[in-house]
């Protein structure tokens, strides 16, 4: 249960003479009824107080309620604001009555710091086309349930974008966060000038800018920022590119690579179809920094390998002589390049050690706390490696010999505990780095043999299911989703996945084979204990175990 926090900021309290009257409030003299949703950090307390020092100072009344959301991004703090003019309550001779929570269909403004926040504000019913002016940033900041999602957990962007733009009477509408940053100031300014630019309230402009100058904090910078986004509201700008942004726009492939020695693979990328060339371009880019050149030239040809099977199931596809949509022409190749792609850079032991230890990284973590540039901060890295991740980083005899030896696994158990280590400190970062740079010898190590030949074992099962069921070959590509991370996690989504493939050779003769596989994924993906998945696998007719080769390779 959240608790709410409410507040009447009047001033001076009302000295009104009562005389008889038999006035009441018209529907021009009601409260204007605003509300902030903003995320943790963003200020959306500081704005809330802002408005009510501007209310205040143009002669309104001003009451807020705040209910904060829950921690680690799964919900906003909502903050309600209601503001009434002074001078009409002295001349009513009454003190307006204010709620203190929105009702639907009883919101002036909404004030959203995020995307999702702004759909939330609209699944509760506080955006109306009738009334509510909704003012929104277009960018994303994900909660905790769309990162930890098992499969693809982010909202779709494109849908929420289109369900904004139709709910509010009227939408100011842009990456508000990207202009904070473009002025090294914060979200809350950028907010407080979208609402000055949008006339929603009757403050001079000069009121707002007061405000910002009496909190003594980066006044120049925060006036820069405020003053943009009043301009952009006042503008009407509801982000002409917001919907070209969220949406994903395919960038044209250049024709000169940034090395001679990496020409001949874009070049390779320029030859395959045009679907296909953004794709494949995404990633030969992740092979080449996962490993080198001569990795990516190994993911290309397993690429061009695919693309001919769709050549030879639509004739005439890569000049358009076949015919209908050229990108149903490719689906299979299409799937194929981006489940290669995160297939062929699996995370072990040294990608994970290799990412945390990129300066980029470090960049990036400063930027997300804010820190000054004479601050110093630290990152605690939390480790815990399992026995299959060590041999994983052995070379094939020896991780195979680690793995099937009780009395080695025992002993080395007792190192395995989990670790914290420090990447700010040098001999922290030197011993991930260390681990990092062992990525030269991959190729020889055991967990590199598995997964080489399970990639190998699922194209070649592609290859003999295209000719007599494509679909069914494109949704096993697609599958591939089920495999991601590395422990724990990577165990779960590989126990699902051969239990679809598992699946392959009854699904291959039912003429609905690859509705069931993609309905068999969805349930793969629904929780961590698989319950979902069994209960679909329950219903369908067990086979040989024959089909389940996958798992041979398996340790």
């Amino acid at each position: 249960m959240t608790t709410a926090e409410s507040g009447e900021h009047t001033g001076d309290p009302l000295k009104i003479e009562r005389p008889v009257s038999s006035e009441r409030p018209t529907s021009s003299e009601r409260p204007i009824k605003l509300t902030i949703a903003a995320l943790g950090g963003q200020g959306g307390g500081v704005l809330a107080n802002w408005l009510i020092e501007i209310a205040e100072a143009e002669g309104h009344l001003a009451q807020s309620t705040s209910v904060p959301g829950v921690a680690q991004r799964t919900g906003a703090t909502i903050y309600y604001l209601e503001f009434f003019p002074r001078a009409e309550a002295v001349r009513m001779g009454l003190e307006p009555i204010m709620a203190l929570m929105p009702v639907s269909g009883d919101v002036d403004c909404v004030v959203a710091s995020e995307l999702v926040e702004a759909g939330r504000a609209i699944q509760r019913g506080l955006v109306t086309p009738d009334r509510t002016t909704l003012i929104a940033s277009s960018h994303r900041s994900y909660a905790i349930s769309e990162k930890s999602a098992m499969g693809e957990g982010a909202a779709d962007e494109k849908q929420l974008i289109e369900l904004v733009r139709s709910q509010a009477k009227r939408l100011i509408l842009f990456d508000m966060d990207a202009l904070a940053e473009q002025h090294h100031s914060v979200i809350s300014t950028v907010l407080l000038g979208a609402l000055c630019g949008s006339r929603v309230l009757p403050f001079r402009k000069a009121a707002f800018e007061s405000a910002i100058k009496k909190s003594g904090i980066a006044v120049a910078t925060n006036l820069a920022a405020f003053e943009d986004a009043c301009r952009r509201a006042e503008s009407g700008d509801s982000d002409s590119s917001a919907q070209t942004s969220v949406a994903a726009q395919w960038k044209e492939v250049p024709t000169q690579a940034r090395s001679p020695k990496l020409q001949p693979l874009l070049d390779r990328v320029r030859r395959l179809a045009l679907p296909l060339q953004p794709l494949a371009l995404e990633g030969t880019r992740r092979a080449i920094d996962y490993q080198d050149p001569e990795y990516a030239a190994l993911y290309l040809d397993r690429v061009e390998r695919i693309a001919t099977l769709d050549e030879r199931h639509f004739p005439g596809a890569r000049d358009g002589r076949n015919g209908g949509d050229q990108n149903a022409a490719w689906a299979l190749a299409e799937a194929t390049a981006r489940s290669l792609a995160l297939w062929m850079t699996f995370e072990d032991t040294m990608r994970v050690a290799d990412l945390k230890t990129r300066s980029i990284r470090f960049v990036r973590v400063r930027e997300e706390v804010r820190a000054d540039p004479d601050q110093l901060f630290g990152i605690t890295e939390f480790m815990k490696p399992r026995i299959e991740e060590i041999a994983g980083t052995l070379p094939v005899g020896a991780g195979r010999w680690l793995l099937a030896s009780p009395r080695a696994r025992r002993w080395l158990g007792r190192w395995t505990g989990g670790r914290q280590v420090r990447t700010g400190t040098v001999g922290g970062f030197l011993l991930l780095h260390a681990l990092g740079g062992m990525k030269r010898w991959r190729r020889g190590t055991f967990r590199y043999s598995q997964e080489d030949a399970r990639i190998e074992q699922w194209l070649a099962r592609i290859e003999s299911l295209a000719a007599g069921n494509y679909a069914l070959a494109v949704e096993l590509a697609r599958a591939q989703r089920l495999i991601k991370g590395y422990g724990d996690t990577h165990e779960r989504g590989w126990r699902s996945f051969t239990a679809l493939v598992g699946q392959l050779d009854a699904l291959a003769v039912r003429p609905d084979g690859a509705a069931v596989l993609a309905r068999l994924q969805e349930a793969a993906l629904a929780d961590e204990e698989g319950a979902t998945l069994a209960k679909e696998l329950a219903a369908i007719t067990p086979i040989s175990a024959s089909s389940g080769t996958f798992g041979r390779v398996s340790a």
